[in-house]
């Protein structure tokens, strides 16, 4: 066995990809602090307790766990940063009147997942807490299309869907938690034959609601289409509501909405209007989000919450292959002139490598592509 070899859908990120990410990284955390985020550094593990309290089965199977040699108790790796925003806003900031939160960094899961099929995403995110209304929910969509045409993404679709309906439907019915749950898969994974299955002995308006629920699907039509089919309701209605002012208000930022109500990610985790962002580049959605309101409780306080999250790799991936920006070698020298000359192209961004006495000169490793020579006496920048 080779000791080098890391772990499968683990691995190293080289210079050039490295620098990438992380002048990315930047930009978009400065986009989120002049909207109002503040930044949060979360631990990368916890008491499992925390970390997975109000987030459902699915990310419990997703979290590496440990126990903790000194205390015995069982802890996690997170796998997600939203519920440990959550938990700051609701326990350690304490804030009466609305936080906006954003956070950067590593998250690990136990199978690979997103865009880049990684167990190791650079997860990038910004949540509301403490406002219920539909502005909220605007604010985070607006602030993950601009955080995406930041990335150079100009053909964006975001498609809607509304955990309500689903929720309203199934107590209409009174669907047991078992065979909600089922229904719920079933309908996440467009499996018609297997929905119809496990609706079979329901009332006909109910089986003729959850039916619906797999063919609407497509433009923003979709909602009028949704009204004339789905029972009346006062939760479905606001759900759809809802829905159609977000279309509304993101019409204006160079974004096609669709919208899909059989799509129910996250469904015991999010309690009402869920989104995914997609563009033409890319086979699957590269930032995902949605309300959840419930999940605060654990820690003291239920506070509104909406937000997004993600994946900063696999964002990146239709780029093609990063490169190093190239920078000036400068010679193995005292010279006092040389040095200041160093100091000042520094202090204008300019990258100046310092040749080693001694070292091998290899251009092409050291990443430059022009160096310092003296020229008629004055030090110059000269291509090679």
């Amino acid at each position: 066995m080779h000791n080098w070899l890391l772990p499968e859908y683990i691995e190293d990120v080289l210079p050039a990809e490295a620098a990438r990410l992380e002048s990315y990284r930047r930009q978009i955390l400065d986009l989120f602090r002049v909207h109002g985020y503040q930044y949060v550094m979360p631990p990368m593990m916890e008491y499992v307790e925390s970390l997975l309290t109000g987030t459902g089965h699915d990310l419990d199977i997703a979290t590496f766990k440990v126990v903790d040699q000194l205390t015995g108790r069982l802890m996690g790796l997170r796998a997600d940063t939203t519920p440990q925003a959550a938990r700051i806003d609701a326990h350690m900031l304490n804030h009466q009147g609305v936080s906006r939160l954003c956070y950067a960094g590593t998250v690990l899961r136990t199978k690979p997942d997103g865009l880049a099929r990684t167990r190791e995403p650079l997860q990038l995110g910004a949540e509301i807490y403490g406002h219920a209304g539909i502005e909220s929910d605007i604010e985070v969509q607006r602030l993950m299309v601009k955080a995406l045409q930041l990335l150079g993404m100009r053909t964006l679709f975001v498609d809607l869907s509304h955990v309500a309906i689903f929720a309203s439907l199934s107590h209409m019915a009174q669907l047991g938690t078992q065979q909600e749950r089922e229904l719920q898969i079933a309908l996440q994974a467009k499996d018609v034959a297997r929905v119809q299955e496990l609706i079979a002995n329901l009332s006909e308006k109910s089986r003729k609601a959850f039916i619906a629920l797999t063919q609407l699907s497509g433009g923003v039509e979709v909602l009028e289409q949704a009204r004339d089919v789905l029972p009346d309701s006062p939760e479905i209605e606001q759900a759809l509501h809802e829905m159609a002012a977000v279309a509304t208000a993101l019409a204006t930022h160079e974004v096609s909405v669709t919208i899909d109500l059989s799509e129910l990610r996250g469904y015991h985790y999010h309690n009402g209007m869920v989104f995914a962002a997609y563009a033409r580049e890319y086979a699957g959605p590269i930032a995902l989000g949605g309300r959840y309101d419930e999940v605060g409780a654990a820690f003291g306080r239920a506070r509104p919450a909406t937000g997004f999250s993600l994946d900063l790799r696999g964002a990146l991936q239709a780029l093609g292959p990063a490169t190093l920006s190239k920078g000036i070698l400068a010679p193995a020298s005292g010279d006092a002139a040389l040095a200041a000359m160093v100091d000042n192209l520094r202090a204008q961004g300019q990258v100046v490598v310092e040749a080693l006495p001694n070292a091998v000169l290899d251009y092409s490793e050291l990443a430059c592509d022009r160096a310092l020579e003296k020229v008629d006496g004055h030090w110059q920048v000269v291509a090679v």
